[in-house]
């Protein structure tokens, strides 16, 4: 199944809801990071909201989110626009412990639970919108669903889940959010805790084969939902030769020099998708001004 994220409201619109399944995506930044199998759950959780949130945004709008913990991952950084176009990328990728008392990838202790979340959006305003809070339990999903009262002001349920092969390789991966919209009765926000209580794990689901309609229908109520918008989400980076080149140039002429006299090249790489620029003598003194 191809990755794809679907937006719907139900129960007259004081819900509003996405899910999505980001297997492939997610495998392709284990496969570009290398991460291990715990730092990829990390990533890959990370990954899933900002994509879900991503959606929320419109035109060219984008999202930076950073959840900045104790833990030997250190930090997690992704970014993501209203096209469903994510990337991400750990600090530390090489982290990985034995399953936790659940029987889980212990994502906890990779993150850690003292430090920050913080999310920036870029909505083509003169100033970011930025909130953040503090982590909460580093189980990342748990983490947003704060973030999203504590910041946003918007009671929300958000799930995302990473199932890795003894390989290391992604088995599933996807998430959801499911928000409420000012209004609901509290009847409403008691059934919908329940029914996201009472779900397999996100995770489980996708492996599974359900598809996000299907797990937002087991979440909201068959008939209840109503969807609006489908769309494809993937690890996609902006780096390119010439953005690198563009920063090089942004260092001044007595560095480029140096690169070429101690060098005789330079190699930059990107932090995001791990891709290689090579620069030759030539190229530099091009970039010189």
């Amino acid at each position: 199944m191809k990755d794809y994220l679907i937006k719907a409201t139900a129960f007259n619109g004081m819900i509003r809801a996405y899910a999505t399944s980001t297997t492939e995506m997610v495998e392709e930044a284990r496969r570009r990071q290398d991460t291990w199998a715990t730092a990829s759950a990390a990533l890959g959780r990370t990954l899933t909201i900002t994509a879900m949130m991503g959606a929320m945004l419109k035109g060219e709008d984008s999202i930076t989110v950073k959840v900045e913990g104790d833990g030997p991952i250190d930090a997690i950084i992704t970014d993501g626009n209203a096209k469903g176009e994510v990337r991400g990328y750990v600090i530390n990728p090489h982290v990985d412990f034995d399953l936790n008392e659940k029987g889980k990838l212990d994502v906890r202790r990779a993150v850690g639970t003292q430090g920050r979340v913080s999310v920036i959006k870029d909505l083509g305003l003169r100033d970011y919108f930025t909130g953040e809070v503090p982590i909460i339990s580093g189980e990342i999903s748990e983490d947003f669903t704060y973030y999203f009262a504590s910041s946003e002001q918007v009671p929300s349920a958000v799930g995302a889940g990473v199932l890795v092969n003894p390989d290391h390789t992604i088995l599933a991966a996807g998430g959801f959010i499911v928000q409420v919209m000012p209004g609901a009765d509290e009847e409403l926000v008691n059934k919908l805790e329940k029914r996201v209580n009472s779900i397999p794990a996100i995770s489980t689901l996708i492996r599974e084969g359900n598809t996000p309609e299907q797990i937002l229908e087991r979440l909201l109520g068959e008939g209840e939902v109503k969807f609006h918008e489908k769309m494809p989400v993937e690890f996609r980076c902006k780096c390119s030769k010439e953005r690198i080149a563009n920063a090089i140039v942004g260092l001044g002429n007595e560095e480029i020099q140096s690169m070429i006299d101690e060098d005789q090249g330079a190699e930059a790489s990107c932090h995001f998708c791990n891709e290689k620029y090579h620069f030759t003598v030539e190229e530099l003194e091009e970039l010189k001004r």
